[in-house]
Formats: C-alpha cells, structure tokens, sequence
C-alpha cells in the first residue's frame, strides 16, 4: 500500500493552513508528526482520512484520488482528537456496535483488544463514566480491532498512564511488522521521536523532515 500526497495546500477563508506540501507514506513504516498545537497537524490527519477537502493538490491511495472521488480510503482507521462515543452504551456495547457496521469481527477480536489495551475492567462501564485515558484506550482500541491496513492517530498517548503507554507503543511496532500505514501526530516530540521510523516537523503550514 502506498499513500502520495501531491502539492497540497489547505486554506479556511482567506488563511492557509497547509501549503504546497507532498509527501509519500508506505507499508511497514510509523510516521510521525511533531508541532506546536494549531500547526496544522489534525488538519492534513483529517485530509488524509477524508473528512476535509484539500483547496488544491491530490491525495492517492494506491493512485486512487478517493476524495475527488467524494469516498473515504479503504481500509482505515483513525482517531483524530478527543474520542467521542454513545454515553449511554458501555465500552463494549460501543466498541460492538462499530464492529457490526462491516461485521468483519466478532467478539473474540474486540475481547482480543481490550485486553492487550488494559481496559477489561473498565469495559462494562458507561462510556459517561470513563476517565479521560480510558476515553483515550478505548477509541485506539476501536482503530485496532478491525485490522486495518492505515491507520491514523492524533496524541493517541493523550491521558493514557505510563504503562499503557508502553503497551501501546509496543502494539504499533507490531501493527508496522504486519506491513501497514501507521500516521501519528502529537505536540510532545519525545512521544514521536521513540516511535516513528520517519519523523516530520509541521510549522505555519509546512511540512520539513527531520528524521529518517
């Protein structure tokens, strides 16, 4: 699999947010992304996911355009932002129901996964009742389940104690051997500098690379 980005700029109203920025993502690497908060980093994730349209430029998906195609690139996952679920369902219940959109799993892979994530205590919890980092385990935990060939995390670590951290951090380098797509952005360098194989620096809109 082989995502290219192609002179792509992003502007709202008259400022821009992005510009003329190409880059080329592949299989079996971590990418990062590093910035100050309003660099525009959640912006070009949220391009790549499909949910904003670039002003100009492409982005091909194994040379598919699937935004100018007005779809979504197939086989991703992505968690961009503060999680959000139904709050009156528990962790399980949300994390099924998800799972019932394709019906690609069954209970075995979402078990599966709330386990390697430490959440099996908290799952049959409300979601309303759950803490900011078990927010945080279980929309990662809703990226992973399905296997997907590209995923898309935005401070994925955000709230998450130091041990599931680790974990998560060990459960990515994984997801990387099994030949994926894996784009991380987040504020703290330390966080990407550990896990990302290339590492790129977002400032007013420009993209530089500073590893790898």
């Amino acid at each position: 699999m082989k995502l290219e980005i192609k002179n792509l700029s992003k502007k709202f109203k008259d400022v821009y947010v992005l510009k003329d920025i190409n880059l080329t993502f592949e299989s079996g690497k971590i990418y990062g992304f590093t910035g100050r908060n309003g660099s525009g980093k959640s912006v070009l994730l949220k391009i790549i996911c499909g949910f904003y349209t670039p002003t100009s430029g492409e982005v091909l998906l194994d040379n598919y355009n699937y935004i100018l195609n007005n779809d979504f690139p197939k086989s991703t996952r992505c968690l961009i932002e503060k999680p959000n679920f139904l709050p009156d369902l528990t962790g399980y219940e949300n994390l099924k129901l998800l799972a019932s959109i394709e019906n690609k799993i069954g209970n075995k892979e979402i078990m599966d996964t709330i386990e390697k994530l430490n959440l099996k205590e908290e799952i049959n919890k409300k979601y309303s009742k759950y803490s900011l980092g078990t927010k945080q385990k279980l929309g990662i935990a809703q990226v992973l389940m399905e296997e997907p060939k590209l995923i898309v995390l935005d401070e994925p670590l955000n709230g998450i104690e130091n041990e599931t951290a680790k974990e998560v951090r060990k459960i990515l380098n994984e997801e990387k051997k099994k030949d994926k797509i894996i784009i991380v952005a987040s504020h703290i360098k330390e966080d990407i500098d550990t896990l990302a194989d290339v590492v790129y620096n977002i400032d007013n809109g420009i993209v530089e690379k500073i590893k790898g």
